[in-house]
């Protein structure tokens, strides 16, 4: 069983969406501290004029508010913005229809906190690349695990019966390999191939939303969505 704990991202960029498809169970991890200039409520899109942020605004944050506390503003003019900017960002793409439908779709409804609709914009990535068919995707809440850090992503894992750990670069810092190792279970980090697609306005970069890859590729972009992953050792080894 491959297990990967994320925190949310809005419309996140096409490795997360990569992680999705690896995994049997996918855990919304959006119980721990939002930090100030993460992914959670901000995505790079591709303009005429360079890259650009799409930032869904916040009420003010409290010193240690989780993800699943932190509330959006209630006016919508943001969403408005958010709009017009992908409509400039991937108009001409062959597929620009598909993507805005995806935003405005999410955008439609109304959420109690930024945790939520972030993971309502990765859901509705993955459903349209049919990547979410084969994936039980669980908030972190219902599993009633306690503690930090490694021991708790541990205990998560434990807790859904995973025997594979499947995780993003960052992880490398705080994670107890040989702790994961001695409760039989195998920690593979993500071995991103970031694999050129056609892609409007200059240069190709991987980072920006995937809903850059819905718009110029459609639900054939899919094989895009292609990295697989390395066993830890390996990737500390090729990292260092």
């Amino acid at each position: 069983m491959r297990v990967v704990i994320s925190q949310s991202m809005l419309f996140p960029w096409v490795g997360l969406l990569e992680q999705v498809r690896l995994a049997d169970v996918f855990v919304h991890y959006d119980d721990v501290q939002f930090s100030k200039g993460s992914l959670v409520n901000r995505v790079q899109l591709k303009m005429p004029e360079g890259l650009r942020w799409m930032t869904v605004p916040l009420k003010q944050i409290h010193l240690g508010q989780r993800i699943n506390e932190v509330q959006i503003q209630p006016s919508s003019r943001w969403k408005e913005q958010h709009l017009d900017l992908l409509k400039r960002s991937l108009g001409g793409a062959p597929y620009a229809l598909d993507a805005i439908q995806i935003a405005e779709e999410v955008y439609a409804e109304e959420y109690p906190h930024i945790g939520a609709l972030t993971c309502a914009s990765l859901l509705a990535l993955a459903r349209y690349f049919g990547i979410d068919v084969s994936t039980q995707f669980i908030d972190v809440r219902a599993l009633d695990v306690s503690g930090s850090s490694s021991n708790r992503v541990l205990d998560v894992v434990k807790k859904v019966q995973g025997d594979m750990y499947i995780t993003g670069h960052g992880a490398a810092r705080y994670l107890n390999h040989e702790q994961f190792e001695n409760s039989s279970i195998q920690v593979e980090y993500m071995n991103y191939h970031l694999t050129p697609y056609p892609q409007s306005h200059g240069q190709f970069t991987p980072y920006v939303s995937g809903l850059d890859l819905v718009a110029h590729c459609g639900r054939a972009g899919i094989k895009y969505i292609c990295s697989e992953t390395l066993p830890w050792r390996k990737f500390v080894n090729e990292s260092n």
